[in-house]
């Protein structure tokens, strides 16, 4: 996302290289990272390096958000979509990707125009797969259903914020997608670098860092004005210290194990800050490490989520009254 910005050509570059010489295999961009800049530097490198480096790599990109000023220039529908598909097909350099995900609902157009484009762009070789990206629950389900119902190609993944500081997913995004049978692909597992020990509560933000930055800082900053925002960060510097690694190490292996979870994409501005995360490959928390994060990140649970609600979603076979008051103690 930041290819373009606050990463240069050069350094992208570099950063690729390394990703692909680590095993990396999946790149993910999208037609409105820096106006197109990202796709566009992402297709260079692809048309630079040899097929055996390029070959093993999984593009995926993202349509949705605007892409002109024109009142048909964003959205879902088949207008949008072919235009924005077709241009990133351009920067890219490739006859297809892999994976095109829609970077958002779109209220304004029937999900049944959107999965027939997607589908008839399966059925022309422009992509492989299609994902979904910052849906609700029941935005998923439906989208799922429907793709199902009209035996039209369905979304394989699923794009979500997910991490330690917000685990509210865990609700009903993660189940959705898990009775929808899509794999979560992971964004910002570092909440913007909010876990990776570089901030502090009575220090601004560092110059250049995503927190400092006047499109992404706004996103990410509310996190850095909670309490239990320092607290979990406390934690997690406590396991990974013990541990012997860094905090957005223990960060990101925390999220990758957890379930349902394909991938988690790591969003690097420095080659140093890549290197750093990749680190994290392989790297597996132990049980009570995994419970000592649990138990300082567990958000609030109120209905319909709490105890009480989640009664509503079970019963017993034998009968029992669900509510059933206690047995009188016995004299």
């Amino acid at each position: 996302m930041t290819f373009g910005d606050s990463t240069s050509q050069e350094e992208a570059f570099a950063q690729l290289d390394a990703f692909a010489e680590a095993g990396g295999t999946l790149i993910d961009t999208a037609d409105v990272y820096m106006n197109g800049a990202a796709e566009t530097i992402v297709g260079r490198w692809l048309a630079e390096r040899p097929a055996h480096v390029t070959e093993p790599m999984v593009i995926a990109t993202k349509g949705r958000f605007p892409t002109s000023g024109d009142a048909n220039g964003q959205g879902s529908s088949r207008r949008h979509l072919q235009r924005a598909l077709d241009s990133s097909l351009t920067r890219l350099g490739v006859d297809a990707v892999d994976l095109y995900q829609l970077h958002g609902w779109d209220p304004l157009t029937p999900i049944e125009e959107t999965l027939a484009f997607l589908d008839d762009a399966v059925r022309a070789g422009k992509i492989r797969y299609s994902g979904l990206s910052n849906f609700t629950g029941w935005q998923l389900q439906k989208t799922a259903n429907l793709a199902e119902a009209h035996n039209l190609a369905r979304p394989v993944a699923f794009q979500l914020q997910y991490n330690l500081l917000v685990r509210e997913v865990e609700w009903e995004l993660v189940p959705a997608a898990e009775s929808a049978g899509v794999g979560l692909l992971v964004f910002s597992p570092l909440a913007g670098g909010v876990l990776t020990g570089r901030y502090r509560p009575d220090a601004p933000a560092p110059a250049g860092s995503r927190l400092a930055h006047p499109v992404f800082g706004p996103l990410f900053g509310v996190k850095t004005q909670q309490q239990r925002t320092w607290e979990v960060a406390g934690m997690l510097e406590r396991v990974a210290q013990e541990r012997g690694v860094t905090a957005a190490q223990a960060a990101l292996a925390w999220v990758a194990a957890r379930a349902g979870v394909s991938s988690v994409l790591i969003g690097a501005r420095t080659i140093v800050q890549l290197r750093a995360n990749l680190a994290a490959d392989g790297l597996v928390l132990s049980a009570e490490e995994t419970a000592q994060l649990d138990k300082v990140t567990e958000p609030y649970i109120d209905y319909p989520y709490g105890p009480m609600a989640a009664a509503l979603r079970s019963r017993e076979v034998s009968g029992t009254p669900q509510f059933a008051a206690p047995p009188a103690p016995k004299a």
